[in-house]
Parts: C-alpha cells; sequence; structure tokens
C-alpha cells in the first residue's frame, strides 16, 4: 500500500509542477498563460483526492509510522485556501498601487490603461497561483517520503 500513496503523492506533486513552473514562467514572461487555470485546477483537484485517499487510509486503520505524513498530505489543501485568498486580493493590491479608489475608477481609464491594469491582476494572481503550486510540489514529495507503513 505504501507504494500506492506514493505514487498518488508523486502524481499530486508532478502536476502542481506542471502547473507551477508553467504559471511561473508565464509570470516571468508577461504572457498570457495559455492553459495555466485548468491544469491549475486539475492539480488542485489531486491534491483534493490525496487527501481524500489519506483520510479513508486513516478511517480503516491504516497509519503512517510518520506522523508528519498526515501534515504534508493535508497541507496542501491550506496551502490552496490560502492562496485562493491571496488571488482574490490581487485586484485591490493593482488598485491601489495605480491609486484607483474602485472597479468603476478602472472603467473610466482610457481602453489601454484599462487593458493595462487587467492584465496586471491577471499575472499577479497567476504568479501567487504557481507559487502556491510550487508550494504543494515539496508537501506532496514530503508526504511520499514519509508514508511508511501505509
Amino acid at each position: 500500500m505504501t507504494a500506492v500513496v506514493v505514487v498518488a503523492a508523486g502524481s499530486v506533486a508532478a502536476l502542481n509542477g506542471l502547473a507551477g513552473l508553467w504559471g511561473g514562467w508565464c509570470w516571468y514572461r508577461e504572457m498570457p498563460g495559455q492553459g495555466f487555470w485548468p491544469l491549475l485546477r486539475v492539480a488542485q483537484v489531486a491534491a483534493v483526492a490525496f487527501a481524500a485517499f489519506v483520510g479513508v487510509l486513516a478511517a480503516v486503520g491504516r497509519d503512517s509510522h510518520e506522523g508528519l505524513f498526515y501534515l504534508y498530505a493535508l497541507l496542501p489543501l491550506a496551502v490552496a485556501f490560502v492562496a485562493e485568498q491571496l488571488r482574490l486580493a490581487a485586484a485591490q493590491t493593482i488598485l491601489d498601487q495605480r491609486q484607483l479608489p474602485d472597479a468603476e475608477a478602472v472603467g473610466r481609464l482610457a481602453q489601454d490603461e484599462q487593458h493595462a491594469v487587467v492584465a496586471a491582476i491577471l499575472r499577479r494572481e497567476m504568479g501567487v497561483m504557481a507559487l502556491s503550486a510550487l508550494v504543494v510540489v515539496f508537501l506532496a514529495w514530503r508526504a511520499a517520503e514519509t508514508a511508511h507503513g501505509l
């Protein structure tokens, strides 16, 4: 059973690694990130499925000899939640940086300035979520390393 858990954790790490690297590259290159969001959501679903799988194993009495395993297996959910909150704050951060009071003020800007504001918001959101995916890679890797005895 340990091998199944390691493969599952490795799958979570691989999917999040792909999403994190692609999102980071697009963020760095200031590209729109075609395909990033669906890949990220698939990676997040994989992390949720892995956490549920670990919960089922614990419920049937299959425990890891390493107590940190459960922390590493469940912490990606918390990381994703916090990242989503930071993503939601990205728009306000960009508006504050540009001294715009609200979204209506963006609508009063020239069209090219509106596009620049929207692009900055999307870029910031992608950067936050790409970084969170890379953190999940580390956590899933550690979960695989500490899955002894399952």
